[in-house]
């Protein structure tokens, strides 16, 4: 079975949302991981301090690390983990508004985010049972063509290269 992300981690809220969460904890520190609302498959690290909500762009890599997007010039680091990222800005005076203190957990599990890696993707398919309903529509789509003109349409011209 796919291993739960971390408790942090929020998945989809809005950012509105973000906040509200954030501003009820109330606390100088206080932290969540979510999915950003604008580039998809990266994440935002929201950080509250003073009653403010400070927002840091992180992405995944190719390679499956994790990276806070920095301001040109900025050194980039790149951490095997969630976890790891967040056990680095932990401490004092990494960067951001403040040091992470207080996580803000979600109230139920989530599995991990199978968009970002098709490698995970694909593991995950393996792993988990498909509904049936997704299994017929699966088999219907494999049985059109994915392009235009297949060789057996009255409409399909074959183009041959001058010689």
């Amino acid at each position: 079975m796919a291993a739960a992300m971390p408790v942090f981690y929020h998945g989809a809220i809005t950012k509105a949302q973000c906040e509200e969460l954030l501003g009820k904890k109330n606390k100088d520190g206080a932290y969540l991981v979510r999915d950003s609302e604008t580039i998809q498959g990266a994440m935002c690290l929201c950080v509250y301090k003073k009653k403010v909500v400070y927002t840091y762009r992180l992405l995944q890599t190719h390679s499956g690390h994790y990276t806070l997007m920095t301001a040109g010039g900025a050194d980039e680091k790149f951490f095997k983990t969630l976890e790891d990222l967040i056990l680095h800005y932990k401490k004092k005076n990494q960067g951001l508004a403040i040091h992470l203190r207080h996580s803000l957990k979600r109230k139920i599990a989530m599995l991990n985010r199978p968009h970002l890696h098709p490698e995970f993707q694909e593991a995950q398919r393996k792993q988990l049972p498909v509904p049936k309903e997704e299994e017929e529509e699966v088999e219907e789509k494999e049985e059109e063509p994915d392009y235009e003109n297949a060789p057996n349409s009255p409409d399909y011209v074959e183009v041959l290269p001058d010689t």
